[in-house]
């Protein structure tokens, strides 16, 4: 069997943080001066790529960095107390099981996932977690994996849930899956071409075995 390598992203993608996130946001408005997040403005967020959101944020961007360090604070202390998406853990399982290399890279603190999946029974999956910094320079930390671990670019493949992801793929040359049920929605998804776009992470499995199904 060919050895591949699956990294995946943990907010959204693995951890639905979601909900979690929507609250703290709306908890640090009155602090940095924006408007409450309702289900409407949700939505209509899901269908911005990353950078967009960024651009027509009411936070003026000086006070963005101050922000997202807020909220990583507040995340990292619910993070191991969240869950895994609905049939995530069997396929973490399947993964494992058919010998394939399994790690995350997140913006939230290494200690902090790794209790998540001592909670959630994933410890035993997962080879790596590479904890990145920069919004958009994931890649970066891409390409150090890739060269800590001595990885195939052509069998490597990036699992995450928005448009930044996809982007990080790109620039580190390998091939990406897109996951419709985290943030971005899969019309935006499906923008930015992903090799994969995947509707439940049972996909995963099909997508990995088969490597051959392209949107």
């Amino acid at each position: 069997m060919v050895e591949k390598t699956i990294i995946f992203d943990f907010d959204g993608t693995i951890a639905d943080t979601f909900s979690t996130l929507v609250e703290i946001v709306n908890g640090l408005a009155l602090q940095f001066d924006y408007p409450l997040v309702d289900e409407l403005e949700v939505a209509r967020l899901s269908n911005l790529s990353s950078k967009d959101i960024i651009k027509q944020s009411p936070v003026a961007l000086h006070k963005v960095p101050f922000l997202m360090k807020k909220i990583k604070k507040e995340l990292n202390g619910q993070v191991a107390y969240l869950s895994a998406f609905e049939g995530m853990k069997e396929t973490l399982a399947n993964l494992y099981e058919k010998g394939y290399t399994l790690g995350v890279i997140t913006s939230n603190w290494e200690e902090s996932v790794r209790e998540f999946f001592r909670r959630n029974e994933l410890e035993d999956y997962f080879e790596f977690v590479y904890s990145s910094n920069n919004l958009f320079g994931k890649h970066r930390t891409i390409n150090r994996v890739i060269r800590n671990h001595g990885l195939s670019l052509e069998n490597t493949f990036y699992v995450g849930d928005e448009t930044r992801d996809i982007e990080s793929a790109k620039k580190s040359k390998i091939k990406v899956i897109a996951v419709s049920w985290g943030f971005n929605s899969a019309e935006i998804l499906q923008e930015y071409q992903p090799n994969f776009l995947i509707n439940h992470p049972r996909d995963l499995l099909m997508v990995i075995d088969e490597d051959v199904i392209t949107v």
